[in-house]
């Protein structure tokens, strides 16, 4: 196998954990959101597109006669339950939440853009076709928080004004 084979392969499986720990931390997330429903609604959405994400980079690692990491998915997953605890004592989850969520989109949105270059380099079409779509799905979420980010704000110091406990989450 070539080196760039080999990178490729590795930035699969580190894309693939990534999407692991995305599913969980939107999970985790999503359990405890209970008065911002649009919010609360786009997330489950990417959650299943998550989900596909993952199936998706499962797929190709197959393809090409390779598996997922067990150990980078558990690390993954670890991590984003770690993240996804903290926020529940912040004052303002759904503001941290909103926060790691935005940036999280946005090195999602790097690997996949590595990854597609990588596979092109390579003539992997069908690596270059499912790093596309999930590019795509990562690229929509990114510019749907950016365009929430003020509403939901506004919606948070509002609640925080005058329902102080139901702005939390």
């Amino acid at each position: 196998m070539s080196e760039s084979r080999e990178w490729l392969v590795q930035w699969l499986r580190d894309a693939h954990a990534m999407e692991e720990q995305a599913e969980t931390m939107l999970s985790g997330q999503l359990s405890r959101i209970e008065n911002y429903p649009e919010l609360s609604d786009r997330m489950r959405l990417h959650l299943d597109e998550t989900r596909q994400q993952a199936a998706r980079l499962k797929a190709c690692l197959d393809r090409m006669d390779e598996g997922s990491s067990t150990m980078k998915d558990a690390g993954g997953k670890v991590t984003a339950m770690a993240q996804s605890l903290s926020g529940f004592f912040a004052a303002d989850e759904v503001m941290k939440g909103s926060l790691a969520s935005y940036t999280f989109e946005h090195m999602e949105i790097a690997s996949y853009t590595i990854l597609i270059a990588a596979a092109e380099s390579l003539g992997e079409t069908e690596v270059v076709r499912a790093c596309e779509d999930n590019l795509r799905e990562e690229v929509a979420m990114a510019e749907w928080l950016k365009d929430h980010l003020p509403s939901t704000t506004e919606e948070f110091l509002a609640r925080a004004e005058t329902e102080s406990d139901t702005a939390k989450r």
